[in-house]
């Protein structure tokens, strides 16, 4: 049998019914990463950082009830036979694809009231959003959630800890956790150095959320998540939808760039 041993605990601490994981810890770490460099992008791209800060904090509860959501939704079966599991947060279970769609659609609600440059402030949200991601998928890997399928080979996992969210303890599997955390931080490389170099508004964001879903949806071949539809799963539908919407997108932003005089555009600026 080949594999990297984990036989470290995902409780950090624990005193009565107060646990602290390193998931949670890390959710946390991956919120705040996120906001900040967010709020950092929108302030550069002239929105006030007050204002940035203020619809995150609307953003993020939201994305979060609808990541739970999410997974409830998907592992729906085990929660119709334990209900009482359904707010037990503390123990993982969050779905990034619901969280990116409650987030984003509190983030345009509140932008809209206030009166806010939606598509400005999308474009500086990507690369904190994909960066938070690539931090939460480390709480994930801590936690031994998301397990992916059996495999033979030397970089796959075994968790030995009793109080890790295995299905079986000492079996190989993907780190599919990981695949997405290295994944994620090319992403947000990329965000990085396209984010100085392009002057179309919203393409940021949605290369963000393309490239985003392509990867989820490789990835999700190698996890063990129920089907949804035509065989494919949650994350996978949700991808592709997201790729059916986004592609277009891209391509009439892009045509729309070449088709303005350079006087039009407003130069990035670089910071």
């Amino acid at each position: 049998m080949t594999g990297i041993v984990l036989p470290i605990d995902p409780i950090i601490v624990q005193v009565g019914l107060f646990v602290l994981r390193w998931y949670g810890l890390l959710i946390a770490v991956a919120i705040v990463a996120g906001i900040s460099v967010g709020a950092r992008e929108a302030e550069r791209r002239g929105v006030e950082h007050a204002q940035a800060i203020t619809l995150a904090l609307w953003a993020v509860p939201v994305g979060l009830v609808f990541a739970r959501l999410f997974h409830v939704i998907d592992a729906l079966p085990y929660y119709l036979v334990s209900p009482q599991d359904v707010v037990a947060i503390e123990d993982g279970g969050m779905a990034i694809s619901g969280g990116l769609i409650g987030g984003v659609m509190a983030g345009v609600v509140y932008a809209r009231t206030k009166s806010l440059p939606i598509v400005k402030l999308a474009d500086a949200a990507a690369p904190g959003m994909i960066l938070g991601q690539a931090i939460g998928r480390v709480g994930c890997v801590l936690n031994g959630a998301h397990q992916g399928l059996p495999a033979s080979l030397s970089w796959a996992t075994m968790y030995t800890n009793p109080n890790t969210l295995v299905p079986d303890f000492g079996v190989p599997r993907h780190p599919t956790q990981a695949y997405e955390g290295i994944y994620d931080l090319a992403v947000f490389g990329f965000l990085w150095w396209l984010r100085t170099r392009t002057a179309v508004e919203g393409l940021l964001f949605w290369v963000y959320a393309t490239l985003y879903a392509t990867g989820r949806f490789w990835i999700s071949f190698l996890r063990l998540d129920a089907e949804l539809l035509f065989g494919l799963k949650q994350a996978q539908v949700v991808s592709l939808v997201t790729l059916i919407v986004g592609v277009p997108i891209i391509l009439t932003l892009l045509i729309r760039s070449a088709h303005t005089t350079p006087s039009q555009h407003e130069p990035a600026r670089v910071v």
